[in-house]
């Protein structure tokens, strides 16, 4: 059995006015005790829905979910005393300072005023804040925010801890920072559970993966399992000038074994290819007899956002975007 098991989650919610929007719809999950595995999908997903499932925040309209054999809708104040979480925003006290906030958590837990603040002492060196633990909190940083919400996550060191969307605004050396605290805690025996629209965040630090959209798992597995079941490879190509997208298109389209697709920035395309490096050399060669100017190109491997596009018909990113339209 797995450390935390979901089977057949449903939710749906029905706004005013609009249609029922199932959240959820008979999502099934499986994490490894002391793995980190990542949920990965697009906003809307069903992502942080799943998390507020499974950390006893909401319902769920059918299914079952288990951690380390504790039901966790028939034992929810168990449940509760093995795990942390931290949410896509830090929730801390502005007006405390980074040692306050996590004093107020471990009394919070009944800890006792001694091993709280041990526990905070021992937090801070932890998340490298020493030089900010007597300042409000309302002074920090968005990574030193997300920090100290995840320090105080870990208060009572739990077995078990969500992460969703963790380092969702932090700038890449934030990011890689709280990666490697990350690693830190999953080498120490953590079991983690990490949602995110990040694909390098989940190829590096996942040690099995859930792509979800629309509320249900479509695929999972390793990052080299999900990229090797795309199979291929693929051709990239960056223009110099955006106006000339549709000849380079059509050209790719010519010499790929799929439609070419746009791989950032409006200047870059990507397609995928039976043998790489003759779909390559042909894509340049009739780029130059065109007198396309081409800024680089070259082959490489399946990606996540490969597997994503497979599966969904679109990018990650393109998914977020269609997001941020429809809100």
């Amino acid at each position: 059995m797995a450390f935390i098991e979901a089977r057949d989650l449903v939710k749906t919610y029905t706004p005013k006015g609009a249609p029922v929007v199932r959240a959820l719809d008979g999502l099934d999950l499986d994490v490894a005790q002391g793995t980190v595995t990542a949920l990965l999908g697009p906003n809307g997903a069903g992502k942080t829905t799943t998390v507020k499932v499974l950390t006893t925040l909401i319902r769920p309209d059918s299914g079952t979910a288990v951690i380390d054999g504790v039901d966790v809708m028939r034992d929810p104040d168990r449940v509760r005393r093995m795990i942390g979480a931290s949410g896509q925003y830090a929730a801390v006290d502005e007006n405390l300072t980074g040692f306050e906030n996590l004093m107020m958590v471990g009394k919070l837990y009944h800890l006792g005023s001694k091993v709280a603040r041990q526990r905070a002492t021992e937090l801070i060196e932890l998340f490298d804040l020493v030089d900010a633990a007597n300042r409000p909190v309302k002074g920090f940083s968005g990574g030193m925010r997300r920090r100290i919400d995840l320090a105080g996550a870990l208060v009572i060191n739990p077995p078990v801890l969500f992460l969703d969307e963790p380092t969702t605004g932090l700038d890449p050396r934030s990011r890689l920072a709280l990666w490697d605290i990350i690693e830190s805690l999953v080498s120490g025996g953590t079991t983690v559970l990490l949602t995110t629209q990040y694909l390098e965040e989940a190829d590096r630090l996942a040690d099995a993966i859930s792509v979800i959209d629309n509320g249900r798992v479509i695929a999972k597995g390793t990052a080299d399992e999900l990229k090797a079941s795309v199979g291929g490879q693929r051709v990239a190509v960056t223009l110099v000038t955006e106006s000339d997208a549709r000849a380079l298109t059509d050209i790719m389209s010519r010499f790929g074994s799929g439609d070419p697709v746009e791989g950032g920035g409006g200047r870059t395309f990507v397609v995928p290819v039976d043998n790489g490096p003759v779909a390559l050399s042909a894509i340049v060669g009739a780029a130059a007899e065109q007198g396309i100017a081409l800024h680089d190109a070259g082959m490489r491997r399946p990606t996540l956002d490969d597997v994503f596009l497979q599966l969904t018909g679109h990018t990650a990113e393109q998914a977020d975007e269609a997001e941020g339209t429809a809100a």
